[in-house]
C-alpha cells in the first residue's frame, strides 16, 4: 500500500503541472517564445529533415531515401522541444520554476 500511495502522490504532483491555472500562467509569461520554438521545430522536422535525407540519397547512398518519409512520420517533439526550451531559458537567463 505504501508503494501505491507513493505512486499516487507522484502522479498527482506531475499532473498538477498541467492544471489550467499553471498552463495559463506559463503561456502568459512565455507564450510567444514557446510558440516560436514549437513552430520552428515543426518546420525543421517536416521540411528540413526530408530535404537532407533526399540530398543524402542523391549524393551518398540510395538507402537514405527511406529517411525522408520516416522523418515526416516519426515525431521527436517529446525530445526536441524540452531540449530547445531549456536552451532558450539558458540563453535568456531565466530560471525555470
Amino acid at each position: 500500500m505504501k508503494l501505491f500511495r507513493w505512486l499516487k502522490h507522484r502522479l498527482a504532483h506531475k499532473l498538477e503541472h498541467f492544471s489550467s491555472d499553471k498552463l495559463k500562467t506559463f503561456l502568459k509569461e512565455n507564450g510567444l517564445a514557446f510558440v516560436v520554438i514549437f513552430l520552428m521545430w515543426e518546420v525543421v522536422e517536416d521540411l528540413v529533415f526530408p530535404i537532407i535525407f533526399v540530398f543524402l540519397g542523391n549524393n551518398i547512398h540510395p538507402a537514405f531515401y527511406a529517411g525522408a518519409p520516416a522523418s515526416i512520420l516519426l515525431c521527436f517533439h517529446w525530445l526536441a522541444i524540452p531540449f530547445l526550451w531549456g536552451a532558450w531559458l539558458k540563453i535568456k537567463g531565466k530560471k525555470d520554476d
